[in-house]
């Protein structure tokens, strides 16, 4: 595999950081070395586990080099290309033709890149004329993308760089651990405290994020919401609200006010665990210096109340005056590579490129006309993640999956393992035969992060360039190459280019004009800037700003002249917030309890996450030598109180029960985890698989599963 140029500089595979790395060939051309990247602002070089290890997936030992047919025996044997893809155009055809468009589903990943996201949207609804399109970012961000757009009007993850958290007063970090899920972060907060300000850390685990903060509160999981609530009532009562900002820039407060006001500090102390001095500490911390933010992960967004739970939070920031100001302001932090691009371009169930509304007559109308169809053909909103994967096998009878590996990550697993093994059809194209792949008709090989070019978009917003440093195996081929050859023989050659820059070019013309608008964002000018943050449009406007943007809040910026480009934004909302009269809008909201409580039969709290180690499904990490000796397999972590009423021993396995199914993992008793509270890491398949246990119960916005909380018993196996 010879390099195409010496050094590449590119970013990472994994996490939404998207760390900068350069990329050296190995001495014989066989592969290539991580080397840092100093001058990337997001990593300075800095790099975890996973990324500097990524190099080792690419190697033909653990990946796909050629297409797999199931044959009539039962066996996923090697085929041809042209085998391969004439068997997937077939089977969606014949699906197509047999229960009509709606019977074929597409379920795409938040690690695609822009550029695929949007080429899997467009083949979706106009190559298959198909509403039944999703991806796994759903279960990443979408209650704090809805909660966003609820309060501000747009979603980006953060409205600011990460290179402002050292630089407020104040962060409350919610239901994130990024000394685990994304080390290189970590120095922001760390430099935080070192500038004089303050770090509170909300999880109901001690975890290595939280032995660094200033205040850890530990509340029950599923009880994030009654939290926020709570330190709202105590910023009313004592006097800390910034009556100026909510008169001038914000609507809905009196309901909102009223709805904190029932949630007084000792009921909150019931209900979450967290004793009133702590409450009354962490707001004390908050409003004392004049910039703060609150940051949120999955923790509080992985709920079936998850928006609602986010938009308490951004009571909170609004309240206080923290959001639409320099320094302060609301936050996701996202997880997937692209987990923002991914939703932004097309692949997500309501939604046109541009992040745009797929209800919306003008949007499909300016995008229809870029694709050269009729508005009218366009279908509308289809099922949500895991409603889609639900209806596998019985609505949905053919299904086309890039990048995602439900089976180990999809809330009740075995459930959904089941709907996919009832499919007629399906054909998978990934790096690896996940345990997903395993299941499929059709297996198809496809390119890898250093073997292509194209766009991500980072957790900030910034969109960013990865450039192929090496030319892949003989037997492999990019995804949006899967797409041209599937269009083509569905008599659609033309309309899905193979080039990534040519799919690119399309892409700003889509999303001109859109909330994510990055029609003046190019390949030259992403990397001439070490990224551009959208909204980004191609002609600055020199009169009122747009309402789906706001200055870049650097000097001299604004909204620019007619002469020069668009800087980009790299903070958004500090001149007006996103919505129709410029003003954020409280959400009032009240605690209701999680869809799943503790009872006699079932009477802990299970909680998932993340293992630094290891990343997602695991389908790539699993496979690195120097990752699994780090992490080598699932566990049950759990309080020493709650080990010796069971009578559990370290390191023996247990047995952990919900009403879904049953999961079996080696003990790990540590006193930093509360002891109504299990937790189990999501990245194995197998008897150790988490997402066994997990709850679907979903949000009534955002459609997110309550991945972080359900009732469970646990025992010795």
């Amino acid at each position: 595999m010879p390099p195409s140029r010496a050094v590449t500089a590119t970013h990472c595979p994994y996490c939404a950081l998207q760390c900068g790395m350069n990329l050296r060939p190995e001495p014989g051309g066989a592969g290539v070395i991580v080397e840092e990247r100093a001058d990337f602002p997001v990593n300075r070089g800095a790099l975890c586990g996973k990324g500097r290890t990524a190099p080792a997936v690419l190697s033909s030992r653990v990946r796909l080099t050629e297409p797999l047919v199931r044959s009539r025996a039962g066996r996923l044997e090697p085929a041809t290309w042209e085998e391969a893809l004439d068997a997937v155009a077939e089977g969606l055809a014949r699906t197509r033709r047999s229960y009509g468009a709606d019977a074929v589903g597409v379920f795409g990943g938040g690690g695609l890149t822009n550029e695929k996201a949007y080429a899997l949207g467009k083949f979706a609804r106009i190559a298959l004329r198909t509403s039944q399109i999703d991806y796994n970012g759903r279960f990443c961000m979408s209650s704090a993308a809805a909660a966003h757009q609820r309060a501000f009007g747009l979603d980006r993850g953060l409205p600011f760089p990460l290179e402002d958290i050292p630089r407020t007063g104040c962060v409350i970090l919610v239901g994130s651990n990024p000394a685990d899920t994304m080390p290189p972060a970590l120095r922001f907060f760390r430099e935080l405290r070192e500038n004089g300000g303050t770090l509170i850390v909300v999880d109901p685990r001690r975890t290595r994020t939280a032995e660094q903060a200033d205040l850890h509160l530990a509340p029950r999981p599923g009880t994030d919401l009654a939290l926020a609530l709570g330190l709202l009532h105590l910023v009313v009562a004592g006097g800390h609200t910034d009556e100026e900002f909510i008169a001038g820039r914000t609507s809905g407060w009196h309901e909102a006010r009223a709805a904190a006001m029932a949630h007084w500090p000792e009921l909150v102390e019931r209900i979450t665990g967290v004793p009133v001095p702590g409450l009354r500490e962490a707001v004390a911390m908050f409003c004392a210096p004049d910039s703060a933010m609150v940051l949120t992960a999955r923790g509080p967004e992985q709920q079936s109340k998850g928006t609602d739970t986010v938009g308490a939070w951004i009571n909170l920031c609004l309240a206080t005056g923290r959001a639409g100001r320099p320094l302060s302001g609301y936050g996701c932090l996202t997880g997937q590579g692209n987990g923002q691009g991914g939703r932004e371009h097309g692949q997500k169930a309501d939604q046109l490129p541009g992040y745009r509304k797929l209800t919306d007559p003008a949007a499909r109308a300016h995008v229809a006309g870029v694709w050269g169809v009729d508005p009218d053909t366009l279908p509308g909103p289809g099922r949500s993640a895991y409603e889609l994967l639900d209806a596998l096998g019985s609505d949905v009878k053919a299904l086309l999956l890039m990048g995602s590996n439900p089976v180990v990550s999809a809330p009740r697993a075995a459930h959904i393992e089941d709907r996919i093994r009832s499919l007629d059809f399906l054909a998978v194209a990934d790096v690896v035969l996940s345990e997903t792949a395993a299941l499929a008709d059709v297996v198809l090989p496809v390119t890898q992060w250093a073997e292509e070019t194209g766009t991500t978009t980072n957790l900030e917003g910034r969109v960013l360039l990865r450039r192929r440093a090496l030319t892949p195996p003989p037997g492999v081929r990019s995804d949006l190459e899967v797409l041209h050859g599937l269009a083509t023989r569905l008599g659609m050659p033309k309309a899905f280019p193979a080039d990534p820059e040519e799919v690119f070019e399309e892409l700003r013309r889509a999303s001109a004009g859109g909330p994510a608008d990055y029609s003046g964002i190019t390949y030259a000018r992403i990397e001439a800037e070490q990224g551009v943050f959208w909204p980004c449009p191609a002609a600055v406007r020199s009169a009122q700003p747009d309402p789906a943007q706001s200055s870049s809040g650097e000097p001299g910026h604004g909204e620019g002249s007619p002469e020069e480009p668009h800087p980009g934004t790299p903070r958004l909302f500090l001149d007006r917030f996103a919505t129709e009269d410029g003003r954020a809008r409280f959400v009032p909201v009240s605690h209701r309890d999680a869809a799943e409580l503790p009872d006699a039969q079932y009477p802990l709290l299970l909680t998932t996450g993340r293992v630094v180690a290891q990343y997602q499904s695991g389908a790539q990490t699993r496979r690195v030598d120097e990752l699994n000796a780090a992490a080598p397999g699932p566990f049950v972590e759990l309080h020493p109180r709650l080990a010796a009423r069971i009578g559990a021993v370290d390191g023996a396995p247990l047995a952990v029960t919900s009403r879904r199914g049953r999961a079996v993992a080696p003990a790990r008793i540590t006193d930093t985890i509360r002891a109504d509270t299990v937790f189990m890491p999501f990245h194995w398949p197998g008897e150790g698989r988490a997402n066994t246990l997990t709850n679907p119960a979903l949000d009534p916005v955002s459609r997110m599963p309550e991945f972080k909380v359900c009732a469970v018993r646990v025992e010795p196996a």
